[in-house]
């Protein structure tokens, strides 16, 4: 039903040439995306789902300034702008978005030819390319000015708002199936004291607030198809200040396991730790010195607590009705957390071979 204004939106951006065809593209869980060619080239036309993006000027204002500040590194040091970071396309009267007569948001960018990304690590050079990228990410936005940027969902990685709007779920119970889930709910009170943990050191002043991507999945990594270099940061819709460790312990939950998100026999999803070893190496090697001690030491925390928060938002979504993520089917998002859940419990498992990991570069 989004789709009905899509002549209307195209005929208002800066596209270049004529119009060839457009279609859907990506299998993003939020916003709705296609693949628009011209004759001057090809573009990416999202519609931005302003009911999780409240402020959308907000979010794309972000972008604008993020890439930008990165398209001017690039540049300055002999890169290509136009294929190391996204570059939005503004509209006919010169904006970063484009709001339709239904009142729908939309942006486009310019389209990166010649490069993959994967859902699936399907070896370990593939996610060392993905850790470098994010570490560079990281590296390119370090003398960022952080407080420029705006949450564009208020309190996203902050885990304790996070366990409080769960437990609130649970006792609402809107559907009816807190009695389907009692062992996950179980599962996720008796880590209650770990979800404060980052936030204290942050109130303490030994954490900083950072530039971060905040959904550092491998998909969100576009890799040189000629290559296989790590080429690009996409889905930029969540860079706000956070954690370094939110980034990190993302790319974890999401890349070292041997299952997909969704994967319903959870003998086939465990804790990869030679894949954790790979993205540690390749993650500091992008960052290039710019985080501390303490950063690099609570890796393994950040990896636990982006895990554990992402089944705790799995879960609170399955009791609401499944409001946030898209799913396939009825159960889809209880079959995300409790891969989630099982990958915490095997990350417990290996806590002190995790560390070792990090402690070869302290």
């Amino acid at each position: 039903m989004y789709s009905t204004k899509i002549d209307e939106v195209i005929q208002n951006f800066d596209f270049k040439g004529d119009l060839r065809s457009y279609d859907k593209y990506g299998s993003g869980h939020i916003n709705d995306t296609y693949l628009v060619r011209f004759t001057g080239g090809n573009y990416i036309l999202q519609r931005i789902n302003h009911e999780i993006f409240k402020v959308p000027e907000q979010l794309q204002e972000n972008i604008a300034l993020v890439t930008e500040f990165i398209g001017d590194k690039i540049e300055a040091q002999g890169g290509d702008r136009y294929r190391q970071t996204l570059t939005l396309v503004k509209t006919i009267s010169g904006e970063n978005f484009y709001r339709d007569s239904l009142g729908l948001y939309w942006r486009a960018y310019i389209f990166i030819d010649d490069a993959v990304s994967y859902n699936l690590v399907k070896n370990p050079d593939d996610f060392y390319q993905s850790a470098l990228a994010f570490g560079n990410f990281q590296y390119q936005l370090s003398d960022f000015p952080v407080e420029k940027l705006h949450y564009t969902i208020p309190k996203f990685h902050h885990t304790p708002t996070r366990f409080d709007s769960f437990i609130k779920a649970v006792e609402a119970d809107k559907k009816d199936r807190v009695k389907l889930v009692q062992d996950e709910i179980n599962f996720i009170l008796e880590r209650k004291a770990f979800t404060n943990l980052l936030w204290d050191y942050h109130e303490e002043g030994k954490l900083p607030l950072r530039v971060t991507h905040n959904d550092t999945k491998l998909n969100n990594v576009l890799i040189d198809a000629r290559t296989g270099e790590g080429l690009c940061v996409v889905d930029l819709d969540t860079v706000m200040p956070g954690f370094t460790l939110d980034d990190f312990g993302d790319s974890i939950r999401f890349g070292a396991t041997t299952g997909a998100e969704d994967e319903r026999d959870l003998s086939k999803v465990n804790f990869d730790l030679e894949l954790y070893s790979v993205y540690v190496k390749g993650y500091l090697e992008g960052c290039q010195g710019t985080l501390t001690d303490l950063e690099i030491e609570l890796f393994p925390e950040g990896a636990k607590m982006m895990t554990l928060e992402c089944g705790i938002r799995f879960l609170m979504d399955y009791l609401e009705g499944d409001t946030y993520f898209k799913i396939a089917y009825d159960d889809h998002n209880l079959v995300r957390a409790r891969t989630q859940f099982k990958l915490v419990a095997d990350m417990e498992e290996n806590w002190d071979a995790m560390k070792d990991v990090v402690n070869e570069y302290l």
